[in-house]
């Protein structure tokens, strides 16, 4: 069949099956140079530099904190491209233009025009979608563009931008056979997005990497900025039952304090606020005009306009069905933490991971009196529900096994009693099957 004649989902498939995908095949896909994405957008007349840019990077948060600095953005009036990954649902969840994802057929003439681009340089999956986006936005005329680093920085393909601003939400333990085996390692590694003059944004003041941050930004004399000197409080809520949280923002450094209506009710949603806030005050620096009204709206309607998912997401009310991305050590704590305060008589866990990350810093923090859902996510990277409960048992966590996710919770969900807990997770594909 000729390419010109591939459908959508025909297109997708090609996609998937030529080109290294990560999230499937895991390390082998991950390209530790820039060369393929350079020449792919040479080929492209280089769109990444007719559009302006917001760079986003960091182990936890990121995703969140786009989104929400992408709802603001379009909801002040300018054409926003929105560029993440990876997808729940649908690849073009990874490329929107004010909220709405690029149509199947710009996906469909894009892989028709430049298929013998790709038979030449070999992209990864993600080198192609980020010549997508960027090609994508250049075309469209967007006013900016909130871009998502996929892997680590310094190497990631989007790391060919120069962008108004630079923001790195934190840093965790997340891609270590990538990225390195210690913080300051993984830290040095997403410190690459940070470019000569260009102001930067750290969401988390943390001792063991903070130097990493100033050094790398004394060198390339970039203004730096940590986020976490804001304070911020939940001052009314009902984990897992009400759809927005109230936020209290203040500053140590004036009397002034704002409060806002968040409708991600994830309590970690502090530490993505303060980084958008930051970023928001040094875009109005820069010129563009967003109004603390702008800031209330967009934040009280974050998954309406941006079409976000899976971060402390209510499924179902009877019983009450909660699931969220964390992944990693310090996601899995904050998802903990939002259990706890929860309340609920016993937990139903729905837990499935990938094969390719150390899962024992992860179950030894699960609690012990909950009730374990083993699965697999439906992706050639997924460890096999066997192993996970073979795993688990080793740290007292107990439960059967089950053949895909959609079964393990359609079990936790029938074993609930009316006021227990059900929780899936454990990793990003869990919830691509379940929201």
């Amino acid at each position: 069949m000729l390419l010109r004649e591939m459908n959508y989902q025909e297109t997708i498939q090609y996609l998937y099956t030529q080109l290294p995908l990560f999230t499937r095949v895991g390390q082998s896909a991950y390209k530790a140079d820039l060369n393929n994405t350079i020449e792919l957008c040479a080929r492209l007349d280089n769109p990444q530099h007719k559009f302006k840019s917001v760079h986003v990077g960091g182990t936890n948060g990121k995703g969140s904190t786009s989104h929400m600095l992408a709802a603001v953005l379009q909801t002040a009036g300018y054409k926003t491209g929105l560029y993440t990954s990876p997808h729940l649902k649908d690849f073009r969840e990874r490329i929107r233009i004010n909220g709405q994802m690029m149509s199947e057929q710009k996906v469909i003439d894009f892989v028709a025009q430049h298929r013998s681009d790709f038979d030449d340089i070999q992209p990864s999956f993600f080198e192609m979608t980020v010549g997508l986006a960027f090609d994508l936005f250049a075309k469209e005329k967007v006013d900016i563009a909130i871009i998502e680093v996929g892997l680590g920085g310094r190497l990631d393909s989007t790391n060919i931008i120069t962008p108004l601003l630079s923001l790195i939400t934190n840093i965790g333990w997340d891609h270590m056979n990538i990225l390195g085996d210690t913080l300051q390692l993984i830290a040095a590694e997403k410190a690459g997005i940070i470019k000569p003059n260009i102001p930067v944004i750290i969401g988390e003041y943390q001792d063991e990497v903070a130097a990493v941050f100033i050094d790398k930004a004394t060198k390339e004399n970039a203004p730096i900025t940590f986020a976490s000197e804001l304070k911020a409080e939940v001052i009314s809520q009902q984990s897992g039952v009400n759809e927005f949280i109230d936020i209290k923002i203040s500053c140590q450094d004036d009397d002034q304090t704002r409060y806002f209506k968040l409708d991600l009710t994830g309590t970690y949603q502090l530490k993505n606020i303060k980084t958008v806030l930051c970023a928001v005050d040094e875009l109005r620096l820069q010129g563009f005009i967003i109004t603390d009204e702008h800031l209330k709206t967009a934040l009280s309607q974050v998954k309406t306009l941006t079409g976000l998912h899976g971060r402390w997401e209510v499924l179902s009310q009877h019983p009450l069905t909660i699931c969220d991305t964390g992944h990693n050590p310090e996601g899995i704590q904050e998802v903990l933490q939002n259990i706890a305060g929860v309340a609920y008589a016993h937990l139903h866990f729905v837990l499935g991971v990938v094969n390719d990350k150390d899962i024992s810093k992860i179950l030894k923090m699960l609690p012990t009196d909950a009730t374990y859902y083993f699965c697999r996510p439906d992706i050639p990277r997924g460890l096999a529900a066997e192993t996970l409960q073979e795993n688990a048992a080793s740290f007292g966590l107990k439960g059967n096994t089950y053949s895909s996710v959609k079964l393990a919770l359609q079990a936790a969900q029938n074993a609930a009693a009316e006021n227990d807990l059900v929780f899936a997770g454990g990793s990003t594909f869990v919830v691509a099957e379940v929201v």
